[in-house]
């Protein structure tokens, strides 16, 4: 006779108790797409970066952040991703991506800062959709 299978259900984890998956990281990701559309309009009318993209940029940083500081209370809360040194490695490089885009468009002042910072912006949400992986 064949064993029986484990009676045992799994359930999945509510949606409110993932760190990494909900409104704050729709936000960062609207944030960041709006950002790097004037960033990138601005770089192909042949504009330097501007204050608006700045703001963005530190409104993009604070998000971050944010979200950075969520997933490590829940780390240091006991819950663990499927690869922790990926989901670390990922979420070190978010923290630092918009500070990164941030100094590379003051230290070029011509179109092509707008145009380090459009790309610099398009990262971001590929970075958080990534984390939403690797934490579910």
């Amino acid at each position: 006779m064949p064993p029986l299978p484990n009676p045992r259900v799994e359930w999945p984890r509510a949606p409110w108790r993932r760190p990494v998956i909900g409104a704050l990281n729709l936000a960062i990701i609207i944030a960041s797409l709006l950002v790097a559309a004037w960033a990138g309009f601005a770089g192909f009318r042949g504009r330097a970066p501007d204050r608006v993209q700045f703001a963005g940029l530190v409104v993009l940083q604070i998000g971050v952040l944010a979200m950075g500081v969520i997933a490590l209370v829940a780390l240091l809360g006991g819950e663990r991703p499927a690869e922790p040194e990926t989901f670390a490695g990922y979420l070190v490089t978010m923290v630092c991506w918009p500070a990164v885009a941030f100094v590379l468009g003051r230290m070029e002042p011509t179109k092509w800062g707008s145009v380090t910072i459009a790309v610099g912006c398009l990262v971001i949400p590929v970075l958080v959709l990534r984390l939403e992986q690797i934490w579910g």
